[in-house]
């Protein structure tokens, strides 16, 4: 498939100033601050940019600062999904926790299933 063509394989895919994927994987936890803090510098340096993947954007030359600054843009838009998201799985989360005893539920089941074997 061509779609497969286009996809770097592992071997193929350069690891970033000699990291490794532990580095890279070891945390989930997003922080859309950082994130903002390093583009706004770089989305003050022009105007304004139209939505990536528009067909404005996509008009836009590879090397045109306001085509990388839409990315930028799209960049911190998702990083904030992402941070909320998390948090309000943590909250959901905490909310269960409270609901029920958790340890006694558990092992009254784990009684009863030793019962059985």
């Amino acid at each position: 498939m061509a779609n497969e063509e286009c996809r770097p394989t592992k071997e193929a895919a350069p690891k970033s100033m000699g990291r490794t994927d532990a580095e890279f994987i070891g945390s989930r936890s997003v922080s859309w601050w950082s994130v903002h803090e390093y583009v706004a510098p770089r989305l003050a340096e022009v105007d304004s940019w139209p939505m990536v993947g528009t067909p404005t954007w996509c008009a836009l030359h590879d090397d045109d600062p306001i085509k990388l600054a839409a990315i930028f843009d799209a960049a911190q838009h998702w990083a904030l999904r992402i941070e909320t998201a998390q948090e309000a799985m943590a909250e959901a989360s905490h909310e269960i926790s409270g609901v029920a005893d958790w340890s006694a539920i558990a092992q009254s089941k784990f009684r009863h299933y030793s019962c059985i074997a």
